[in-house]
């Protein structure tokens, strides 16, 4: 009996092993499955991580392209200005050659004085003013001139003003929609609802990092640093002498031929342009001593506004001519010249201003800028993407982007450059979350 006992027992304990084994088991199971979770989350939060620094990247990517355009269409006002400052410039020259031609035709001066006192080449450019008959006043020229010059102004004030306004206004949605756009092709099946992917952008520093300036600004030491570069835009003054003494009474007085001329903005950054020539004769009476008596020979001002004035010495009315009264004693009784020791053309002048034709044109435009509390500062922001996630989870990322000024190589003058709009050297990268929207050093 009791060896059978024994003989039991160890039989009676088989099989609770088994119950340790499967609840080790479900514990490992248990594990495993939420393991498996974690890894899904883990997974989803990586998936969507790069997904929202693609679509940072792509914002960031928009801000730049935003801001070239911008220094492009500064660009290009300094181009239309240039061509402007020509048309202008050409049309002064294209009245003078018109006035000059009726001069030589009607002999005041005749070309053989011209040539004889001050030589065979002015004489010979003199004659060659008769090919620009009709090139003054109303002409085709002066028309098609006017018409070029017109077709600037409008482009500069009702398209590229247009332009850089709506990017300035529509740079937030238009970053927007791009990073939308990268989402929906890295979620195509997502369904993002009428409001496209819950994408919050957070520390942007976009409000206020450009700013509209007038056209008196950079603007215009830009143009004119430009047109520095142009001789034909340049001051066209020149000075002839004859050889010989003409009087005794003033033996160091000569006769001379007066070329002058000049291009130039207005205070408020308006083109005008003067070309005038004129012959000066040495004279002398027992009244006034030596004096010149200017013979107009060509003339031309093309201004761009009513208010605009020649700044020059001028009268509004000249006499055509002076067969009722001498020179001298019209200029003394009518006027404040000098005509003893000037160096103007003060009748060109005024013929100039009498027979003036206004060009429509409106000045400098306003453009946009970095203003200079952003030198070094790049235009970041930050983005926070909320999704559905694995076991109804919601699973949120961060990232963000800037973009920043950077020369693509150093500048030959070893000088640091300003972030600015002039220059298309804005570029993109990804930032540090943490740090986004903060100042950084400036660029080389």
């Amino acid at each position: 009996m009791t060896a059978r006992v024994r003989a039991c027992a160890p039989a009676a304990q088989q099989g609770q092993a088994l119950v340790l084994g499967m609840l080790l088991a479900g514990a490992a199971m248990v594990v495993l499955i939420r393991y498996f979770a974690v890894g899904q989350v883990i997974g989803a939060k990586a998936r969507q991580l790069h997904a929202l620094d693609a679509a940072a990247y792509s914002g960031a990517l928009i801000q730049a392209r935003a801001l070239n355009m911008l220094a492009y269409i500064n660009r290009a006002h300094v181009g239309h200005q240039l061509a402007m400052a020509h048309l202008v410039t050409l049309g002064s020259w294209a009245s003078l050659g018109g006035a000059q031609a009726g001069q030589w035709a009607a002999g005041n001066p005749p070309a053989h004085l011209i040539a004889m006192l001050f030589g065979p080449e002015h004489g010979a450019a003199y004659r060659a003013a008769g090919k620009a008959s009709g090139f003054g006043g109303l002409s085709m020229p002066q028309a098609e001139l006017a018409r070029a010059y017109g077709g600037h102004d409008d482009v500069v004030r009702n398209v590229l003003n247009t332009v850089q306004d709506v990017i300035v206004s529509g740079l937030p949605e238009a970053r927007r929609q791009a990073m939308q756009a990268v989402l929906a092709r890295n979620y195509p099946k997502h369904a993002a609802g009428p409001g496209g992917f819950d994408l919050q952008v957070d520390d942007d520093n976009w409000p206020g990092y450009v700013q509209r300036h007038s056209g008196q600004g950079e603007l215009r030491s830009l143009v004119q640093a430009v047109t520095r570069h142009y001789g034909f835009l340049g001051p066209r003054n020149t000075t002839a002498s004859n050889n010989w003494v003409v009087d005794g009474r003033c033996p160091g007085l000569r006769h001379q031929l007066r070329r002058r001329g000049t291009t130039e903005l207005d205070a408020q950054g308006r083109w005008q342009s003067i070309d005038t020539q004129s012959f000066h004769a040495l004279r002398s009476n027992r009244w006034i001593g030596c004096y010149y008596r200017e013979y107009a020979m060509g003339w031309g001002w093309i201004p761009s506004a009513l208010t605009q004035t020649i700044g020059q010495p001028h009268v509004d009315d000249p006499p055509a001519d002076f067969a009722a009264q001498d020179f001298w004693r019209w200029v003394k009784e009518a006027t404040d010249w000098d005509i003893t020791s000037d160096s103007a053309n003060p009748l060109a002048n005024s013929r100039a201003v009498s027979s003036r034709r206004r060009w429509q044109g409106g000045g400098l435009p306003t453009y946009f800028d970095v203003p200079a509390g952003q030198y070094g500062r790049p235009l970041g922001f930050a983005v926070r993407l909320r999704q559905p996630g694995p076991d109804g989870l919601t699973v949120t990322a961060r990232s963000a982007a800037e973009t920043f000024f950077s020369r693509p190589e150093a500048r030959s003058d070893g000088r640091r450059e300003q972030d600015n709009l002039f220059h298309p050297y804005w570029q993109a990268r990804l930032a540090d979350p943490a740090r986004a929207a903060q100042p950084a050093g400036g660029q080389p």
